[in-house]
């Protein structure tokens, strides 16, 4: 995945206002040319989380995202990765593990502007779902929001709405205490 550092850049350099650069719940891998804690002055924390998404993907065990592409431009990542890779969702009060299967969990989609509301997200979905097979991960979870009949902002729509990974075949298992637009969200799960 290295070779696609470019089109990660593309797809998240602009997206999120705080540069959580997909870092919320994995941001525990220094990259090579950080300062541990304590030591020299830090970065400010969007290049950090760049520089630590660039190292995850260059020398990582696993892929922390897949991107989808239409007719060879970027348009979507969905970022993911084994729930133990993930240090702040395991000790998470708000989205707790429901047992221990060592399942993958789904934290995030960022899709383009001019690309929403074209099956991308489930583009995305799905590919993240077919690496996690291969991967040999049992189950995937992900915590989306369900917003009935409510508008939701899409830039809270980061989590997934309910009704995609219910129609890929994920099965609602906790209401969690987590919460995404004043919505709560929901831990969904998909046997693999």
């Amino acid at each position: 995945m290295a070779e696609r550092w470019p089109d990660v850049v593309r797809l998240l350099g602009g997206a999120t206002e705080r540069g959580c650069w997909c870092q919320a719940w994995r941001g525990v891998i220094r990259a090579p040319d950080e300062a541990p804690a304590g030591e020299g002055s830090a970065p400010d924390a969007p290049d950090r989380n760049r520089r630590r998404l660039q190292a995850q993907i260059q020398g990582g065990s696993f892929a922390p995202g897949v991107i989808a592409y239409l007719d060879g431009e970027p348009v979507g990542w969905c970022g993911l990765g084994p729930r133990a890779a993930m240090p702040r969702l395991v000790r998470s009060q708000t989205i707790p593990a429901v047992d221990d299967t060592l399942v993958w969990s789904i934290g995030c989609f960022v899709v383009g502007p001019g690309y929403r509301r074209r099956g991308v997200t489930r583009a995305l979905l799905d590919g993240a779902v077919a690496y996690a097979r291969r991967q040999g991960a049992p189950c995937i979870e992900a915590y989306p929001i369900d917003p009935a009949e409510a508008r939701v902002s899409s830039s809270f729509g980061f989590v997934g709405f309910i009704s995609t990974f219910e129609a890929a075949g994920f099965r609602r298992v906790l209401l969690t205490d987590a919460h995404s637009a004043g919505l709560p969200r929901w831990l969904v799960r998909l046997t693999l």
